[in-house]
């Protein structure tokens, strides 16, 4: 049956020297997570290989749509903007799983530690002596000016000098399957719980392989994260709470998830007050003090006396009472100037200096088109890149160069010319493939991986898994679920 598998896709890798050209998407290989070149099975996929070869099309669509309907009776949903009907709909699940050898996932899980442990580095050294900025490693202003950077955080030590407890890397492989960085998400990283409840429909629908392969464990990550939030507060058996901005959001199952697997209280902004510099949770047995907040919402909306005075999210005199030190927020405010795609391309210098190591993964080459040089170079290769908006999250905001038609080129072009700081390029990625199952039967399509970094004081922890997003369109590029795409199993394996 795998012979159904569609292997014509293929692509570009990215390049050492970015000024190469980026070859044509239909003329590149991709890396194909299953087969060798050759069109033997891996190693790692032999056994799911046997499991699909002994089982019917019908069984396995029959299967996929128990997942489905899995996930629509547990509410697992994400949201759509761009989508005409309707903006709410249950995360596409693909059952054949991703798989990745343990001797590959030890380099993942060291890469993507490495890379949290510097950017925490960073985010601690700009709040403080700045000495990477007098250095010139990193140009001043880039920083200094960005609209993130936060001056309530001048001067103040957080715990462990750990800013962002909850990291996500998001990672791509080129066509030798090399991974590579792809960006860091430091402020509020979504799609732990879609990695959980994929494990638990493949040990439901597929317990007999699961059983074979010995899967490493994911299941223990709420506690993980507990156990992290516990450890960033000096206070004994402290109240966590998730402060959610409420049901609209496209990430509220999640929230709701993770607060009630790791049995903490689910709050929203009308559930807190702040009195004489403490945070308090109105609860059915009275005012209780919150210790941690493991926040859901960006920095803008957290307090309407520090930041936006419109907002109906935050919770008023928060900062005042986390810069009294009686309450933690995790992530810390400001630490979305350390994963702004423009400051993206200096994390391997971050590695350097802060760590004295080099860096495990790669990044991917990255113009910055705020430097003229290399926006000139971005402006004449518009057709062959990819431009992302240094701020821009979910897939909004992109071009896909190759992909695109004039009249899109010719709007990222006015842009890049009037604001080029907001802008970075990249060549046309060469995002690994795996099968999925589709009406035509199983067909490549493209994925990537988001692992989980869990930092405190005393530990910084990994689930051997991870998120792998999978582009459910024939040619797409993008991942992300909120543009449509799905997600599948991430099984680290022993082989």
């Amino acid at each position: 049956m795998l012979d159904m598998i569609d292997q014509s896709m293929d692509t570009a890798s990215p390049k050492a020297d970015k000024e190469s050209t980026v070859a044509d998407l239909d003329n590149c290989q991709f890396f194909n997570e299953m087969r060798h070149s050759d069109g033997t099975i891996r190693e790692e996929f032999a056994q799911i290989q046997q499991w699909l070869a002994n089982k019917s099309l019908a069984e396995i669509e029959s299967l996929n749509h128990q997942a489905k309907q899995h996930f629509v009776y547990q509410g697992i949903t994400f949201t759509v903007y761009n989508d005409a009907q309707g903006t709410e709909r249950t995360i596409p699940l693909d059952l054949v799983p991703r798989i990745i050898a343990k001797k590959q996932w030890d380099i993942v899980s060291d890469g993507c530690k490495q890379r949290v442990k510097a950017l925490n580095a960073f985010l601690n050294d700009i709040y403080h002596g700045q000495e990477i900025l007098k250095e010139g490693i990193i140009p001043a202003e880039q920083v200094l000016q960005h609209e993130a950077y936060q001056p309530w955080m001048l001067n103040f030590d957080v715990k462990g000098k750990i800013y962002s407890h909850i990291s996500g890397v998001d990672l791509i492989r080129d066509e030798v399957g090399d991974f590579f960085v792809l960006e860091d998400n430091l402020r509020t990283p979504s799609g732990v719980s879609y990695m959980l409840e994929s494990r638990k429909i493949s040990e439901k629908l597929m317990p007999e392989i699961c059983s074979q392969y010995r899967l490493q464990g994911i299941e223990h990550y709420p506690q993980l994260l507990k156990q992290t939030l516990f450890e960033s507060t000096d206070v004994d058996n402290p109240l966590i709470v998730v402060l959610t901005p409420g049901h609209f959001n496209s990430a509220f199952y999640e929230h709701a998830f993770l607060a009630r697997e790791m049995d903490v209280p689910l709050v929203g902004a009308k559930d807190l007050f702040v009195e004489k510099g403490k945070v308090f949770l109105k609860s059915i047995k009275g005012r209780m003090q919150v210790d941690v907040i493991y926040r859901r919402l960006d920095d803008d909306f957290l307090d309407p006396l520090a930041f936006r005075a419109d907002s109906v999210l935050g919770v008023a005199g928060l900062m005042s009472a986390y810069r009294n030190r009686t309450v933690v927020i995790a992530n810390a405010p400001g630490t979305g100037v350390a994963d702004d795609k423009s400051i993206y391309p200096y994390v391997d210098e971050m590695i350097r200096y802060y760590l004295n190591e080099q860096p495990i993964l790669k990044n991917v080459p990255t113009y910055q088109c705020r430097k003229e040089d290399e926006l000139e170079y971005v402006l004449a290769n518009l057709e062959k890149l990819v431009v992302k908006e240094a701020q821009g999250s979910g897939g909004y905001g992109m071009l896909i160069g190759p992909q695109a038609d004039e009249a899109l080129i010719e709007e990222f072009r006015q842009k890049l010319k009037f604001r080029p700081h907001l802008y970075i390029a990249q060549p046309t990625l060469s995002l690994s493939v795996s099968p999925i199952m589709s009406e035509q039967g199983f067909v490549d399509r493209h994925i990537d991986l988001r692992p989980f970094v869990l930092s405190s004081p005393h530990e910084t922890r990994i689930v051997p898994g991870g998120l792998t997003r999978v582009a459910l369109k024939e040619g797409s590029l993008v991942v992300n679920s909120s543009q449509g795409g799905g997600i599948k199993d991430t099984w680290v394996v022993d082989t």
